[in-house]
This record gives C-alpha cells, sequence and structure tokens, in this order.
C-alpha cells in the first residue's frame, strides 16, 4: 500500500502495518490533534496522531534498513512505530497529566490497549507478542531506542510534521541525515563520526519550536482550560479516566458541553473565548517552593488566589511549568572513536540551558474583566517579585513581545 504523505511524500505501508492501519485503536487518531490546542494560535495546525504514526513508521522502516535489521525483529518496530501513539488521551499531551493522576498511565503504556481486541489479533496473526510490541512502545529494549529515546524516530517527524502545518520554519531538521547515521555500539544507539552538528540540529530545533510553538502563551492557556475542564468532568460525572482516555477530541468536547460544570469552558474553548494573563512571571521572580508545589498545593494556591481577589475560585488557574530541560543533551555521539554525550561534547547546551531559563514564565490566568484584579492578588499570595513580571493582559498599554504577533495571540 502506497500512502501521499504531506511531509515524506511517499510512505509503502507493507506487513503487519498493513493490518494494524485498519484497526479502531489505529483510526481513532484520526480524530486526536497532534498538536491540542496550538491550532488556536496556529490554524493550519490540525495535523493528526494518524498521519504522525505514518510518517514514525516510515522512518522506523528506513532506520531499521540502513542497520540491517530484518526479519520478525524489525516487524515488532515497525508495529510499535505505527502503534507508538495508541495511547493518547483527547488532544494528545493536553489532559495527560489528569489521566495520569487517576490511572498512573502515561502514553507510552499500552500493555492493556495491545492485548486483547483487533490489535492483538493482527499481532498474533503477524507471529507478533503483543508485550514485546508494547515493550518497545515503551521505549525498551534495544531496538526500543529507536522507537522512543533521545535519537528516536518520533522527535525526527514531528519537529518537521509540526514545523511543516505551522508555518514556523524553526523545526526544519534533516532527518534523512539523521536516519543514515544511526548505528548501535554496545547496545546503545548512536549517531556516527562527525555527526555532533548534526544531533545538534535536533537540539536546537526542539529549543526553538517549543516557546514560539510548544509553549506559546495562548496554547499554555488553551491547555490549562482544558485540563481544568476534564478534571471537572471528572469530578462531576460518573466518566472514568479510563474512559477519558479513549475518548477523542470531538467525544471530550461533547462531554464538556454535556455537563453543567464544564459547559462554560467548553464554550470558551469552542468560541475561542479564553482566559487572559493575569500574571506572565520570570524563574528569577518566583519562589523556589512554588516550583516543587504538587497538583493539590497548586489547587489550594488558587484558591487563596480568588479569596485575596474576591473572585469565583473557578476564574482563576495557576499554571505552574516544570523546570526547563533538554532531552537531547543526553544523545550519543561518537567522536574520536568514543561515545560521548551530546551535553558533555557541545558547547551549544549550556547556552540553551540558559535560553530555556531565560524564556520559562509561570502564568496566571483569570477572566479579561478581572486580570488586573487577580495579577495583584497573585503576586500578594505567590510572594512573586513583579518587577520583571507582567501583570495583567487586559490592561492598557501592556509591553508586547514576539509571540504577540502571532495569529490569534491570548
Amino acid at each position: 500500500m502506497d500512502i501521499k504523505d504531506s511531509v515524506h511524500d511517499h510512505i509503502e505501508v507493507r506487513g503487519v502495518a498493513t493490518d494494524l492501519l485498519d484497526t479502531p485503536l489505529v483510526q481513532r487518531l484520526r480524530h486526536v490533534r497532534q498538536l491540542g490546542t496550538v491550532t488556536l494560535v496556529y490554524p493550519s495546525a490540525n495535523h493528526t496522531r494518524f498521519e504522525h504514526s505514518l510518517g514514525v513508521y516510515h522512518l522506523a522502516d528506513e532506520a531499521l534498513s540502513h542497520l540491517n535489521v530484518e526479519g520478525q525483529q524489525a516487524e515488532r518496530v515497525r508495529a510499535a512505530a505505527l502503534l507508538h501513539d495508541v495511547g493518547h488521551a483527547p488532544f494528545s499531551h493536553n489532559v495527560e497529566s489528569v489521566v495520569h493522576r487517576h490511572t498512573g498511565k502515561w502514553h507510552d503504556d499500552v500493555h492493556e490497549l495491545l492485548e486483547s481486541g483487533a490489535v492483538a489479533r493482527v499481532l498474533s496473526d503477524h507471529g507478533l507478542n503483543p508485550d514485546a510490541v508494547a515493550d518497545l512502545v515503551a521505549g525498551d529494549g534495544k531496538l526500543g531506542q529507536l522507537v522512543s529515546g533521545e535519537l528516536d524516530v518520533d522527535r525526527m517527524d514531528y519537529l518537521v510534521r509540526d514545523a511543516h502545518h505551522t508555518g514556523v520554519p524553526y523545526g526544519t531538521i534533516d532527518h534523512e541525515r539523521l536516519v543514515r547515521e544511526l548505528s548501535f555500539v554496545d547496545g546503545e544507539l548512536v549517531l556516527a563520526e562527525g555527526n555532533v552538528q548534526t544531533a545538534e540540529s535536533l537540539l536546537v530545533a526542539r529549543a526553538l519550536m517549543t516557546p514560539t510553538v510548544y509553549s506559546h502563551h495562548t496554547a499554555r492557556i488553551s491547555k490549562s482550560m482544558l485540563r481544568r475542564g476534564a478534571e471537572r468532568l471528572l469530578d462531576a460525572t460518573d466518566t472514568t479516566a479510563e474512559a477519558m482516555r479513549r475518548m477523542d477530541d470531538h467525544d471530550l468536547l461533547v462531554a464538556l458541553r454535556q455537563c453543567e460544570a464544564t459547559a462554560e469552558t467548553a464554550r470558551r474553548l469552542t468560541e475561542r473565548d479564553l482566559l487572559k494573563r493575569a500574571v506572565w512571571a520570570e524563574m528569577g521572580d518566583v519562589p523556589e517552593a512554588l516550583l516543587e508545589r504538587d497538583h493539590d498545593g497548586i489547587a489550594q494556591a488558587e484558591r487563596d488566589i480568588a479569596a485575596e481577589a474576591e473572585v469565583d475560585p473557578a476564574d482563576v488557574i495557576l499554571d505552574v511549568p516544570s523546570r526547563p530541560e533538554i532531552e537531547e543533551t543526553t544523545s550519543r555521539v561518537i567522536v574520536n572513536g568514543e561515545i560521548r554525550p551530546l551535553g558533555d561534547q557541545s558547547t551549544l547546551v549550556g547556552a540553551l540551558r540558559a535560553v530555556q531559563r531565560d524564556q520559562w514564565r509561570l502564568g496566571v490566568y483569570a477572566p479579561e474583566d478581572v486580570t488586573e484584579r487577580v495579577g495583584h492578588a497573585a503576586s500578594r499570595v505567590l510572594g512573586l517579585d513583579i518587577d520583571g513580571s507582567l501583570i495583567s493582559d487586559a490592561r492598557p498599554g501592556v509591553h508586547t513581545t514576539l509571540d504577540d504577533f502571532h495569529e490569534g495571540s491570548g
């Protein structure tokens, strides 16, 4: 079977992948957006986990050929590549933390999804063990590094695909060279001699795409609203986290609309009537203890801010990102015949770590008419040093940044 793809041109689907393609688990991914609510910033970012999965399968197939991996081993990897995203909740990563808090499962924990049903039958018909395929999805073992690791084909596809569909050029990488230069040395997936810059391209692409696309402030606001809606849906109805995990984007929006406690969130997301930034604080302005708060601690802080500002607790969202990290720094490259982590070899790593820290922001979001009041209340409750922070997106005369010039900035 030959499929025309917007990124890789022609993708030849064969073997076990041909039969897996039309299973319900894989077809569901047609209705899960790759970038979740980022489409509210970049209108053309409507690509799905389905086409991404095809791209990952294609790059895995090419990598296997270059690595001379054949037979059942190769078929297991091809199956894992096509199935690697079937564990995603609706809107991709946007509500994953909610699901994980209730189920203990991340999107790459797919053992129970593959152990029965149509996918299990297809895998068994091709002589493949579903548990072994699920292990590869989780990145286990030597070949699992191809599917989930620092040099995985998942990353190679989504950076190029996300850049293509958003129109942002920063994610452009030479994925064909990356695939060609992969090698196994003592069971470790590495880039061959002379490819430090090739490895750096992944690092730089991710570092540039994060603030421009993945962590754009409008995407963060809408993601936080969706996450809050998902939490309320679980609290207010008999919907389980396991059931939510198997929804697609449309299912979740319908469920939010039909629940009185979440109908307003659904309306705001559908009509793009988003909350605004009441606070946008740099890392240096945030007390260290606040960065360590768990979900319950953040929820309590939201209630305290609402009480201080005398607004409905439902109108305050506190968004505390995790500390910045660059996973690609542990990618391994061969330099002078020796395997070295990229972080030990590249002088770019230190600079990019500093850039990520500079770009980190804590957000407090609220309806437009109360953002200034909530912003000042938040600064008092959280103990923020507000000199370098934005207080209230809605106040006339606030400063703008390059992020504000993308379509539909919040």
